[in-house]
């Protein structure tokens, strides 16, 4: 019967189980590819001796490991520190009262509420052309998290989206070329925008600081990242701070489309 008792779950249990999974999985992608991971699995590690010294009642080592734990959180927010700020850069940053976020919740009762207004076919041409004369290029498009954090270190505009204008900006004698530019819905809503730079060890070497600081900005928010290389020339989405691959600029404009309407 105690048996039965120590197996039965809760909806209390389950709640639990998956806000720890959750939990882990934030904290995963904070610190992969760091060396944050590393120090990480120490601590794990140290944890599990402490429980099992307790379990073998072994009092002494139990009381030095036990000891070290109590000033952990101390510890932790010391080593931890750019952790901790992006974790709650990110948790800080969404905006969950936004109207299209609440749209989304509702869509299968008014469908057309939460397409996309922005234009999205203008953004990749004036991708294209720029890729054609290798002008670099770093654009930043807002879905349900507030990107006002980062639109505080560049320019407020308020410009309608259209191929011309997005060139203009990003030619290489223009005053607003340095820097990112974030699309909110159909405008440009600011520009020479500095974005923070992931620390990803995986970020394959060929890529620069625009590449970085794209995969830097998708890994803290939802927001999507087209960037047109000054070197090559190539044309990359991120999206969650992954590349995401894409065969020509159609399948390009339905993924963005598609992504932008979740």
């Amino acid at each position: 019967m105690d048996f039965l008792n120590f197996i039965e779950f809760k909806i209390t249990d389950v709640i639990d189980i998956v806000l720890v999974a959750a939990l882990l999985y934030y904290i995963y992608k904070l610190v992969k590819g760091t060396v944050a991971i590393n120090i990480f699995i120490g601590i794990v590690i140290v944890w599990a001796l402490w429980k099992l010294t307790e379990l073998l009642q072994m009092k002494m080592i139990s009381s030095m490991v036990g000891g070290f734990m109590n000033i952990g959180l101390i510890a932790l927010i010391i080593v931890f520190q750019q952790e901790i700020r992006k974790f709650l850069l990110m948790v800080g940053s969404t905006n969950f009262a936004s109207k299209r976020n609440f749209l989304r919740r509702f869509k299968f009762l008014k469908q057309e509420a939460v397409s996309t207004t922005t234009d999205v076919d203008a953004i990749i041409n004036a991708c294209e052309r720029m890729a054609s004369s290798k002008t670099g290029a770093l654009i930043v498009i807002e879905r349900n998290n507030s990107l006002d954090f980062v639109k505080s270190t560049g320019d407020t505009m308020d410009i309608k989206i259209t191929q011309p204008i997005l060139e203009s900006i990003f030619f290489k004698n223009s005053p607003l070329h340095d820097g990112a530019i974030v699309i909110q819905e159909n405008f440009i809503t600011a520009t020479r925008v500095i974005l923070p730079v992931s620390n990803d060890r995986n970020i394959p070497l060929r890529f620069g600081l625009r590449h970085r600081a794209a995969v830097g900005i998708t890994e803290k928010t939802d927001a999507l990242c087209l960037v047109v290389s000054e070197e090559t020339g190539s044309i990359s989405y991120i999206k969650n701070g992954d590349f995401i691959p894409f065969k020509n600029k159609e399948e390009l404009a339905k993924r963005i489309k598609k992504d932008l309407e979740q």
